[in-house]
């Protein structure tokens, strides 16, 4: 049974500093790519970052480069998301996903919803002015 649990939101103020955790069980993490979406009510899931099995490549949305930062330890089964600069803007359900399908030798950067084969519940994360 494949599961992705979020953990690390929570309401914080303009500015400030979170990192998101998402623990995966069930599945080849350290051959998975790894995405973080975000999705605010009424409005489609919308891309955060990604980061292939190894560490080596990722992509952000260009809005959150430079903000946010992707990274894993394959070893605790664990992505996480480092949230800097935090901006009312951010207010979200963030979601982790994985992608299996991907052979490990592709660079393919995994930007849509229906690249990744497995959600997590989400955290809330909210950013007050």
């Amino acid at each position: 049974q494949v599961q992705l649990v979020e953990s690390g939101g929570g309401l914080v103020q303009t500015g400030d500093s979170l990192r998101l955790s998402c623990v995966a069980s069930g599945l080849p993490f350290d051959r998975s790519g790894m995405g973080w979406f975000r999705q605010t009510p009424g409005k489609e899931r919308q891309f955060v970052g990604w980061m292939n099995w190894s560490g080596g490549a990722t992509a952000y949305a260009a809005s959150l480069k430079g903000r946010f930062t992707i990274s894993r330890d394959n070893a605790k089964n664990t992505v996480y998301l480092q949230m800097n600069s935090l901006k009312p803007e951010d207010t979200a359900v963030y979601y982790c996903a994985a992608d299996i399908r991907t052979p490990t030798w592709s660079l393919v950067q995994k930007q849509k919803v229906s690249d990744y084969d497995y959600w997590g519940q989400g955290t809330q994360v909210t950013v007050s002015s």
